[in-house]
């Protein structure tokens, strides 16, 4: 996942669709029948790699919404191509779910096996290239932000199209829950991997966690990806600095639920979309979780989240 943002503005290119090219390698295709570089000769493409549990991503999706809607009677062809980065992002139906529920009705590209990933020499979650009616990469921006600087040569490539009769005014969007942008002004903790492949600053049997450190208490196995709870009341804590707490997580076994609880400095603390007002939860899914979303000012707490049940599984934290 990327939080930081690079866009690079590409010269006119000669003809070529070599990257689109790469959609044949879908796995499957979601609200489209399969599309191709040769189906897709004469539109303008937005190509857009996705993973569902990335909160980077998720943050851009109302912009995605957004430019799908105004300009897709104008010749816009917006296309998510969904390269996995959990083991359990590979499961179709998990993607089908978790697309619908957050509205995302644009053709999905679903990468399992990275063809098209690959076909784009792409780095990144999430990674936006816009493309001109001749399949040229004119435009690429990875990471978070640049909206209006990605509308406008957006606009620019359907104008050379001679697409007409749309606004130039930037499309308003309303992000909720995870959407919402992150505090990056008082964000001072990043992404931590759990499982042993990746992780970061884990302690044992910490009395006091220095400032993203995190521990497990309870009888927890390590997994390259993941962390898994195998008895009752396991938990998880983290010191950290941010408006928001989120983790990845799901219930080991598919179809059964986990309740947590999560706790501020030892004390029940709600305020995210995914727990009730004193901080109770369930795991039902595997998906990102909001656990903390909190008011200024900010400043360093101690997370907590318990599981009451045995069969937790947590992959990421993620924070904004």
């Amino acid at each position: 996942m990327f939080g930081v943002t690079k866009s690079l503005l590409r010269g006119v290119e000669s003809e070529t669709d070599r990257e689109l090219m790469a959609l044949r390698g879908a796995t499957a295709w979601l609200n489209s029948p399969p599309l191709s570089a040769e189906s897709l000769r004469g539109k303008v493409v937005a190509v857009d790699f996705c993973t569902y549990t990335c909160v980077n991503w998720l943050r851009t999706l109302p912009y995605l919404r957004a430019w799908a809607e105004k300009y897709g009677e104008h010749g816009l062809v917006v296309i998510g191509a969904h390269t996995p980065e959990f083991g359990f992002e590979h499961d179709l139906e998990n993607v089908r779910c978790a697309l619908a529920s957050m509205r995302v009705t644009y053709p999905i590209a679903v990468d399992n096996d990275y063809a098209i990933w690959n076909g784009f020499s792409n780095q990144y979650w999430p990674a936006l290239y816009l493309m001109d009616a001749k399949g040229a990469i004119r435009f690429t921006h990875f990471g978070e932000g640049a909206y209006e600087e990605s509308e406008r040569m957006l606009q620019q490539i359907l104008g050379e199209a001679g697409a007409t009769g749309f606004t130039r005014d930037p499309v308003k969007v309303e992000a909720r829950g995870l959407e919402i942008p992150a505090d990056w002004n008082d964000d001072a903790s990043g992404e931590t991997y759990l499982g042993s492949d990746q992780a970061e600053h884990f302690v044992r049997n910490a009395a006091r966690l220095k400032l993203n450190e995190w521990t497990l208490a309870g009888d927890w196995s390590v997994g390259r990806k993941a962390v898994a709870l195998q008895q009752p009341n396991g938990k998880i804590l983290y010191r950290f600095h941010a408006r928001d707490v989120n983790l990845v997580m799901g219930p080991l076994k598919p179809g059964t639920a986990v309740r947590f609880q999560v706790r501020l400095d030892g004390q029940p603390a709600g305020g995210g979309t995914d727990v009730d007002g004193q901080g109770r939860g369930t795991v039902v899914e595997q998906r990102t979780y909001q656990l903390i979303r909190q008011p200024r000012p900010i400043v360093d707490h101690q997370f907590e989240i318990e599981f009451l049940d045995a069969g937790a599984e947590a992959f990421c934290f993620t924070f904004g």
